[in-house]
């Protein structure tokens, strides 16, 4: 165990130290990284927060076990779906999954991902009426997709510690995730939209866009939000 002082030589140590920087041609790895000396990674990235939406109300309402498979189902059908389209599972948090995409059409495919999430969501609340034709649970969620460059670190203790995203993309694809002051579905920003191959911005027949603009007036910002599903 440290003592105070410690503690504080070392917080004075990491503000005074320089950063040793390097560009990464993929998504960092905790390994990647090193803790006792600031270590970074900047890439290009964009990045994809999917959370369950009122975890609360499932835990505090429903029985422990129940809330644990639902859980399990959401973010085991989540992870399988990213890694099916070339993404990196970087984070758990509670009730939701952070993924990062590089490669040729990063935008394209962590969109294709959400919309595939939204299939698995469908699928789950088919299972759970199945399964327990009494209960009044529905599984919903909110996705945020967002790209930026990114400034990657590892922080934390010998023991504990993790890898901190820092950039524009993790900060809004999280909010995003939260609803953005919307009810649930899958939310991108204007950057993301932009660079959608037409596979992924188009749907249905006839053929139409499956992206419908609204203003994020938090951000005074255009984002783009689908209640589309995608079949994987």
């Amino acid at each position: 165990m440290k003592s105070a002082s410690e503690i504080i030589a070392e917080v004075k140590d990491i503000l005074a130290a320089r950063w040793q920087e390097r560009d990464s041609k993929k998504v960092p790895e905790l390994e990647d990284l090193q803790l006792n000396s600031n270590d970074a990674m900047r890439l290009e990235g964009t990045v994809l927060y999917a959370d369950m939406v009122d975890s609360t109300g499932l835990v505090t309402g429903f029985k422990d076990w129940f809330a644990a498979k639902v859980y399990k189902a959401y973010l085991g059908a989540a992870c399988h779906i990213i890694r099916n389209n070339s993404g990196a599972v970087t984070a758990f948090d509670g009730d939701r999954v952070m993924a990062v995409y590089r490669g040729d059409a990063p935008n394209s495919s962590a969109s294709k991902s959400a919309l595939q999430i939204s299939w698995a969501v469908k699928e789950i609340n088919t299972a759970i009426k199945t399964t327990y034709p009494n209960t009044a649970f529905e599984l919903q969620q909110s996705i945020g997709i967002d790209t930026s460059d990114l400034f990657v670190t590892k922080t934390g203790i010998r023991g504990f510690n993790d890898l901190v995203w820092v950039g524009s993309a993790a900060n809004y694809a999280a909010k995003l995730a939260g609803g953005a002051g919307f009810s649930g579905g899958v939310f991108i920003t204007e950057a993301v939209f932009s660079r959608l191959r037409d596979d992924a911005k188009y749907g249905g027949s006839p053929r139409r866009s499956m992206w419908e603009q609204l203003q994020w007036h938090a951000t005074n910002k255009v984002i783009y939000r689908s209640n589309w599903t995608w079949e994987p």
